[in-house]
């Protein structure tokens, strides 16, 4: 049985491997190639992800996701069959996005917004950055990413991942607790899994201080929605996801005081798509020469 790659992009047929042959598969509607002869199958990223088209080829080797998160795919991956995520792919607009949140938030993008519209003219002052403790929740490579991007901003950081590596000033998860009721703003960043799922849940939300801003870019289930919205405006908020999601549109997060809603964008920005080609192209080489693929979480 000859093998074949299913690829979303035109960029990656022009650049197959020697001897390899490649089909197109952008992720609408049903694919037009034989799914029994696929070995190497490329999800296509975006809103619907078909991770259902795993059962449905008997010869799959490798699977690639071109997101970070990849628990929406295990319940689907065949016995055997390699997976590999997008780790790195998106850190750069991933924390893009969370500095935009967190800008936005201190300096009340939003409020003047709103009074843009009304054309009214009623300036105030605001919170800032510079001088906050900002507390990264989940560092590793977009924690890191986010680092780089606030260090010149002249704020506190606080690093807090699974694990404690006191060479590069990370703390361990098990000191979340004592570090909340010092941190103006925690960023969310972690994974989402079983041990995440209500991380920052109403214990937690009741140990930052009054004000303090919680920004959100990894997984809605991470962050309580009941305990936040069971806040009632005293502490802030930037989503870029939610539980649920999408959102309801008569989901009270989005009337809740001092809530900021974007719709799962972080990742996607122009600097994700050229990396991703680029790293798929990549992929593909590895897996053709029978290299040991980069990213892999599973199989």
């Amino acid at each position: 049985m000859r093998q074949r790659v299913l690829v979303p992009w035109e960029h990656n047929l022009t650049n197959l491997p020697e001897g390899v042959e490649g089909s197109l598969y952008s992720g609408t509607g049903e694919p037009t190639v034989d799914l029994d002869d696929v070995g190497f199958y490329v999800v296509p990223y975006g809103r619907t992800q078909r991770t259902d088209l795993m059962e449905r080829m008997p010869n799959l080797r490798a699977v690639q996701l071109l997101t970070a998160g990849y628990e929406h795919a295990l319940p689907r991956l065949p016995e055997g069959v390699t997976l590999c995520n997008g780790r790195g792919l998106h850190d750069a607009s991933t924390a893009e996005h969370a500095l935009s949140l967190i800008l936005a938030a201190q300096r009340d993008l939003p409020h003047w917004a709103g009074h843009q519209a009304e054309r009214r003219w009623e300036p105030h002052y605001t919170r800032s950055l510079a001088d906050s403790r900002v507390l990264i929740l989940g560092y590793g490579s977009i924690g890191a990413a986010l680092d780089e991007r606030l260090r010149p901003n002249e704020c506190g950081i606080t690093r807090v991942a699974r694990t404690a590596r006191p060479e590069e000033g990370v703390h361990g998860i098990g000191e979340l607790h004592q570090l909340l009721p010092e941190s103006d703003i925690v960023v969310v960043l972690t994974p989402h899994t079983s041990d995440t799922t209500g991380l920052l849940g109403a214990r937690e939300l009741a140990l930052l201080p009054d004000g303090a801003l919680v920004v959100n870019v990894s997984r809605g289930p991470v962050l309580d929605t009941t305990a936040l919205l069971n806040e009632k405006g005293r502490l802030r908020a930037a989503l870029d996801v939610t539980d649920p999601e999408p959102l309801p549109s008569d989901h009270p997060l989005w009337e809740a005081p001092g809530v900021f809603v974007t719709p799962h964008v972080a990742g996607g920005s122009d600097t994700f798509y050229p990396r991703a080609r680029a790293f798929v192209d990549t992929q593909l080489r590895r897996w053709a020469n029978n290299e040991p693929l980069a990213n892999v979480v599973a199989g």
